[in-house]
């Protein structure tokens, strides 16, 4: 009876184990674990500032920093709307980190054509449009959207989030735990980078 005690012990053991790491890693990050630098980036799909983010730092950013082990990029999902947290729930249909980047940054180079009007069915279609060109079926998508289980997980990471870091604001961004307050422009955010180095 003992040795069954104890082996389920090293089982429920086990599972909390691998459900926490799963918890951790539900962020989505790229770069080096070991980078000198994080940028953490709390941000809502369906924002507009949060998209120019994307496109006037986060690419020059991957290039110069992000790809050479220099920073570490950690996306953190802060959904403000239903749209928002049905595009992150897109996302994270995909296996691969560099994929979800991707289409991450599909989702957010054409926000202003899927991210319109107030029926969130007509949103969810021209989200999985974009799902499609990153490899996603429809039928994985639909079984993604379904998923109560994800939606819980983006939502808590929310609240978390709020508690721990009072986001008033998408884009609210921690370098180094630190709150970014400059210019989102790529010239003074590279500068905050470089003088970490």
């Amino acid at each position: 009876m003992k040795e069954i005690n104890k082996f389920l012990y090293k089982v429920i053991f086990f599972i909390l184990l691998t459900f926490s790491v799963n918890a951790e890693s539900k962020v989505l990050e790229i770069g080096s674990p070991d980078a000198k630098i994080t940028v953490k980036v709390f941000s809502s799909l369906t924002c507009p500032h949060c998209a120019s983010f994307h496109k006037n730092i986060f690419e020059d950013l991957k290039k110069e920093y992000i790809d050479k082990d220099l920073v570490k990029f950690e996306h953190h999902s802060f959904p403000l709307d239903l749209a928002a947290l049905n595009a992150e729930i897109i996302i994270r249909c995909l296996q691969d980190t560099n994929k979800k980047f991707q289409l991450l940054g599909e989702i957010y180079k054409k926000q202003n054509q899927w991210a319109v009007g107030s029926d969130i069915n007509v949103i969810n279609e021209s989200i999985k449009k974009i799902g499609l060109d990153s490899g996603l079926s429809n039928t994985k998508m639909d079984s993604c959207l379904k998923n109560e289980s994800v939606q819980d997980q983006i939502l808590n990471q929310r609240i978390e989030a709020q508690k721990k870091y009072e986001i008033q604001s998408t884009p609210t961004i921690f370098i180094n735990e630190k709150k970014y307050k400059g210019e989102h422009k790529y010239k003074p955010f590279k500068k905050t980078i470089e003088k970490l180095l």
